[in-house]
């Protein structure tokens, strides 16, 4: 029997951000996965305020989520076997994040076909009805990202996840 993309994802999901320096150091958190979409935390803290006045997290924080999340969607619509890489993202700051609240990206594949998906997303610190930030974001398997793909699965099938 073959495994399903949700099941795929499930294994896959520990990869997603402990494989990704970036997302480690900033402190990251998948929330969700599932087919063609993504949910991830960034967490609200001192090291990560671009404003020490006003105590709200650095623009550069909200921008990582938002292409972290976008490129797990678009991974998972793409069917999760070839690791995309992002070709066009666009972010409108709707708001600063509140200080002391962690920020939540919400990201939803589109449409995706053959090598390249188009992804939406929210970022909001609490209400997506009130946004921090929205997102449109494009992306494609690249030979150097189809490799990166390849190395993974690798560590999958030889239980080397280190």
């Amino acid at each position: 029997m073959a495994e399903s993309l949700q099941d795929l994802l499930n294994r896959l999901a520990p990869l997603l951000v402990d494989g990704s320096p970036h997302a480690m150091a900033l402190g990251f958190s998948l929330e969700g996965l599932g087919p063609g979409n993504a949910q991830m935390r960034a967490p609200y803290r001192e090291d990560l305020v671009g404003d020490p006045e006003t105590g709200v997290l650095h623009g550069g924080v909200v921008t990582a989520l938002l292409d972290h999340a976008c490129g797990i969607a678009a991974f998972s619509g793409l069917g999760a076997s070839d690791t995309p890489a992002t070709l066009d993202l666009r972010i409108d700051y709707m708001r600063p994040a509140e200080p002391g609240n962690d920020v939540v990206a919400e990201a939803e594949c589109i449409r995706a076909h053959g090598l390249i998906a188009f992804v939406r997303a929210t970022a909001h610190d609490g209400d997506i009805s009130d946004p921090v930030a929205t997102a449109q974001a494009a992306f494609m398997v690249t030979r150097p990202s189809a490799e990166a793909a390849a190395r993974a699965k690798k560590a999958i099938e030889t239980g080397d996840l280190s």
